[in-house]
């Protein structure tokens, strides 16, 4: 155990982790480094340049002391396992199981840009866990580098020793060989009893298709062996472990595992459900009294629903997402359907850019096409008979004269920017109906702003629209907070007097009036003209907020009548009148595809 040093990376979206980890791997010979980010291998996590998913490597490296170190460790072989975290706020449960399996953490900050907020709430969860935190500065060698500032901003951040700060860049090499051997003297080494009941805390999980699903764990206590019982102490479900052994690029088998060792276990689950990210491994007959504590549900966040364009694609959409959940267990979806769109599923995703990376993966992974409606939140409703109900879709909701009231999630959010624009980004929050909690200067020209947000409210274009007014400058990190109660209606569109279920939305009573006219207006320019008048109306309940008017298609039925009486052109009219409500009667209006896109973007 003393020559075992676990850590991961810590760093915004962006800050080059991946590439770093690259120099790592080349200079400990673990691996011929081919092409740029070996430990992102999935197509999409290169093209954006983010990390999607947690790895883990392990890698050997000879130590050997430096001149002016008297005590520290010995010289010799040490084994380093890396643990690669994502860097966005979405998937920050991942991130946080991560930190639980190491015992240190680089913490990663480019010099172009400074402390970004999701190095800073990532840092509180490392130091939380008490990890032993190694500053680096990476991307030393661009132009338009400022080591010195963003040494300041270091220091005032953790109250670290200048001398602490390791100067690095992934790209050229430099420092790779400090940073190496600032692992192996400042983290400690990881503290456990051999001689205990097995604990092994499963910080991830990844699905192959011929040995089922492999979960990655440390060991806490004990010590595991080839064909052992085991258990998962959340889930309950006992298993034979068929293989263990260790992670480099390729999964290395080991007969044992001892306390303090990263690898991996195969036993032949086939189902998602059944491993946990945050559980706790034990023997059968010989198990541990209490989990390792920390263990949540991954819960998701923002709900919206996912049809097919071909109704016939209803039964691949299933299969793809179910293979899509083995790979993403955070996935969540149950059927549904909708009059407009048809068979579909309502999925449950952690945030937005989870949604994003979703359906990406089904168009890439699997060649659907899929239409997804606006996004929303969960509400809890609480009706008047005293229940409580989870609604995750407008149409869940009970009839307005039964409600007593509703709350929704809201979040605690964190954005740093450039001073210059506190002014507009103020405004936006404001705008969301967020209250300022407090405001502080991290260094320099450069704010943290703290705000309570409504979730339902950022859901759609919020992050867009900070970036666009911050020039990119803003960054921005959440976490869920509360249920609080809001005055939130169900707004109806209505074509004719029938309601469009896939277009009926929950909005704050303040907005729902402006929002409603928006809509009709909107869909009054895409829905083609019919023989006979379209009343396109806004509904709250059965008050009308708002309507536009789709204009009938009209013959000419009086170009025949030249001249003559008036009673006779009133006939004719009249006779077209009749015609027109007896063909409004049976006709029906079709919404467009285009519609429910706009609404979407309707800004």
């Amino acid at each position: 155990m003393k020559n075992i040093r676990n850590f991961c990376i810590i760093a915004h979206i962006d800050h080059g982790k991946s590439t770093l980890a690259d120099r790592l791997l080349e200079r400990t010979k673990t691996v011929q480094v081919t092409e740029g980010q070996m430990l992102d291998d999935m197509e999409l996590e290169r093209e954006r340049g983010i990390t999607i998913k947690s790895h883990a490597i392990q890698m050997e490296y000879e130590y050997e002391r430096r001149q002016e170190r008297e005590e520290g460790p010995a010289d010799g072989k040490y084994i380093l396992n890396l643990i690669d975290t994502p860097g966005h706020v979405d998937f920050s449960y991942e991130v946080s199981r991560s930190i639980a399996a190491c015992e240190g953490a680089l913490l990663v900050v480019d010099a172009t840009q400074g402390v970004q907020a999701q190095t800073i709430s990532n840092l509180y969860m490392a130091i939380d866990n008490n990890l032993e935190i190694i500053p680096v500065i990476n991307k030393i060698d661009m132009p338009s580098a400022m080591p010195d500032e963003v040494e300041d901003e270091i220091v005032d951040l953790i109250g670290c020793d200048r001398e602490d700060i390791i100067r690095a860049s992934g790209k050229t090499g430099e420092g790779v060989d400090e940073i190496l051997n600032a692992v192996v003297e400042r983290i400690p080494h990881p503290v456990g009893d051999e001689t205990a009941p097995l604990q092994a805390l499963i910080f991830d999980s990844v699905f192959n298709s011929f040995r089922g699903i492999i979960a990655y764990f440390k060991i806490v206590n004990g010590v595991i062996h080839k064909g052992d019982k085991v258990k998962f102490f959340n889930t309950g479900m006992e298993y034979e472990a068929d293989e263990v052994g260790v992670l480099k690029m390729d999964m290395i088998p080991r007969k044992e595992l001892r306390t303090g060792d990263v690898g991996y276990i195969i036993s032949g689950i086939k189902n998602s459900k059944e491993v946990k990210v945050g559980d706790t491994i034990t023997h059968v007959d010989r198990s541990c009294d209490k989990a390792i504590e920390g263990f949540q549900e991954v819960k998701p966040m923002v709900f919206a629903g996912v049809y097919p364009i071909d109704p016939t694609d209803y039964e691949n959409l299933r299969a793809s997402l179910e293979k899509l959940q083995l790979n993403d267990a955070s996935l969540t979806f149950q059927p549904e359907s909708s009059v407009a769109l048809g068979f579909g599923f309502r999925c449950g995703f952690l945030g937005l850019l989870h949604m994003e990376i979703v359906q990406e993966r089904l168009d890439r992974e699997f060649d659907m096409d899929v239409i997804t409606t606006v996004p929303n939140v969960s509400y809890m409703c609480y009706t008047k008979q005293g229940e409580v109900k989870e609604v995750h879709n407008p149409s869940g909701l009970p009839d307005q004269t039964l409600i007593d009231h509703i709350e929704e999630p809201y979040i605690r959010a964190s954005i740093i920017t450039a001073a210059d624009y506190i002014g507009p980004i103020m405004t936006l929050c404001l705008d969301k109906r967020g209250e300022l909690i407090d405001q502080q200067y991290v260094s320099g020209n450069r704010v943290e702003l703290r705000f309570m947000l409504p979730l339902g409210e950022i859901v759609i274009d919020f992050y867009d629209k900070l970036k666009s007014i911050s020039k990119g400058y803003a960054s921005f990190d959440y976490h869920i907070d509360s249920f609080r109660p809001s005055k939130l209606v169900k707004l109806d569109i209505l074509l004719n007097g029938e309601p469009v279920d896939a277009l009926s939305t929950l909005t704050h009573q303040d907005n729902a009036v402006t929002f409603g006219r928006r809509m009709c207006e909107k869909l009054k320019e895409l829905i083609p003209r019919q023989q006979f008048d379209i009343a396109i109306q806004a509904a709250i309940g059965a008050k009308i907020i708002a309507r536009e008017t789709v204009k009938q298609v009209r013959k000419d039925v009086l170009a025949k009548c030249y001249g003559g009486d008036v009673s006779r052109k009133r006939k004719l009219l009249e006779k077209q009148k009749r015609g027109k409500k007896r063909m409004k009667q049976i006709g029906n209006v079709e919404v467009p595809q285009k519609a429910f896109l706009a609404v979407l973007k309707l800004d």
